[in-house]
């Protein structure tokens, strides 16, 4: 080998240390970066030369199988938390059975109170307490429907923003496509380019479990696990428009909620629909089915308690409402929807809108106080929470109820689906976990990044070396 042969090859190691040290360099200090891939170099011998080294191309560690697989994992976390923390905060709204302010412990403190009063019908402050208690018990059913209205307009708000950030991340998409497919052409590096576009795909995937789909020149198509066509060449386009106020009489299939377009052709939102799977079909889930299935079972149970009280008061003339109303109206199964938000307890009987609460002892409807020591209307609403009748609807099956069973199955069942939504999402959680820690060890090893940069430390060395060396050799000849 020539001086200038081995020089040239000693230059050419150098050089390589160089780029695959900054490649390591990168390797490290990206460790920890979402999106980011480890990069290795792939070496060659120096076609120009025949002799010493080149760099001929970088390589991506990463398995599209297993990145698929963890991209469904994370689609199915998104879903389930988001089904989990509906059930959750519905719940909460109800309150545990053991709870003083819950629905079920509200109906037992007016049941107490009206025993305490018909023993003593010519106390007025047993027939206030009764009053109060009554009151009391409306409002728990008016609060707890009213988180849930505020639940359903806080989905109908989400899923506002996760269409507009899906808007713009497929725009970034075909943009980063075009990108890529430049540098691609012009023989430049799209490393950090593909880096950037994994990051942004993993992005969509949360709010829709998608497809990635290889074209031409680096570019990609996307497709939904439903077979929507999001983008191949251009962006979709999803449309969706929010709502103020999200009232229980408000519904998709009325037209008065919005649904879900893509290039202004309407997809269906339902889980087993083209979007179904992530976060966005679980808050349309959330909006248009389990929202409106918890404001049902409320509205049952607060019109079987108006229907009890209507039904046990014989001074009501036809027309009037009994002790509970529906916005002091009698109950109307014809006017169901969103009822346990206008249940009050009747003004006639209301010290606080100056009614007279003489009407618990003598009846909503009497014309006169009548004797104090009467307490049989009084032992009428307590006989009508202890009889057993079928339900206004089929939600709570074919048998009958007295009105504290019937709250507890409505509280029982908001805790079950509560609890087996948790259960879906730790299983969920549980296969997230495991398969990011699967794709993780394809990432970067710092321990053997490290290991890498000595080992381009002696190759550093040894060419540098070999440059003295030959300078050595040149001082010599130059000195004969």
């Amino acid at each position: 080998m020539s001086i200038s042969a081995a020089f040239n090859s000693a230059i050419s190691g150098l050089t390589v240390a160089k780029r695959v040290s900054q490649m390591v360099s990168e390797n490290i200090a990206n460790a920890m970066t979402p999106g980011y891939t480890r990069r290795s170099a792939e070496l060659g011998s120096n076609l120009q030369s025949s002799r010493g080294v080149q760099m001929v191309g970088v390589q991506r560690h990463s398995d599209p199988a297993i990145t698929a697989n963890r991209r469904n994992a994370d689609a199915e976390q998104g879903n389930a938390k988001v089904i989990a923390d509906f059930h959750s905060r519905f719940q909460d709204l109800l309150g545990d059975p053991t709870d003083a302010a819950s629905i079920t412990q509200k109906l037992a403190q007016f049941e107490s109170s009206l025993i305490a009063a018909a023993s003593r019908p010519d106390s007025a402050q047993r027939l206030d307490a009764v009053a109060g208690s009554a009151s009391d018990l409306a409002k728990s059913f008016i609060h707890a429907s009213d988180g849930l209205r505020e639940l359903r307009h806080q989905a109908d708000r989400e899923i506002g923003v996760q269409v507009d950030q899906l808007n713009a991340a497929l725009k970034q998409i075909h943009t980063l496509n075009k990108t890529i497919t430049a540098a691609t052409v012009s023989g430049q590096s799209t490393d950090a380019f593909l880096d950037q576009r994994q990051k942004v795909v993993d992005q969509i995937n949360n709010n829709i479990p998608i497809n990635v789909v290889s074209r031409d020149n680096g570019q990609i198509a996307l497709y939904t696990d439903g077979g929507a066509i999001i983008l191949d060449g251009p962006a979709g386009t999803f449309g969706f428009e929010s709502v103020r106020d999200a009232h229980a009489h408000i519904t998709l299939g009325n037209g008065q909620l919005s649904g879900l377009t893509l290039n202004s052709l309407s997809l269906r939102t339902a889980a087993a629909g083209p979007i179904g799977g992530g976060t966005l079909s679980a808050l349309f889930e959330v909006r248009d089915i389990l929202a409106p299935q918890a404001q049902s079972e409320l509205d049952v149970v607060a019109g079987d308690l108006i229907e009890r009280f209507e039904n046990a008061d014989p001074t009501l003339a036809t027309g009037e409402a009994g002790l509970f109303t529906d916005a002091g109206d009698r109950f109307d199964e014809g006017n169901i929807i969103g009822l346990a938000g206008r249940l009050h307890l009747n003004a006639r009987a209301d010290p606080k809108a100056s009614g007279k609460t003489w009407r618990l002892r003598a009846g909503i409807g009497a014309q006169s106080a009548g004797a104090t020591g009467d307490a049989r209307q009084l032992q009428r609403f307590i006989a009508s929470l202890s009889q057993q009748r079928p339900t206004i609807a089929s939600g709570f099956g074919t048998g009958q109820f007295n009105a504290s069973d019937l709250s507890s199955s409505m509280l029982s069942f908001a805790a079950h689906r509560s609890t087996r939504a948790d259960h879906t999402l730790g299983f969920a959680a549980a296969a997230q976990v495991e398969l990011n820690r699967i794709e993780q060890q394809l990432g970067v090893d710092t321990d053997a990044e490290l290991q890498t940069l000595m080992a381009i430390e002696h190759l550093y060395g040894a060419n540098a070396r070999m440059i003295q060396a030959l300078d050595d050799m040149m001082k010599t000849i130059l000195r004969l």
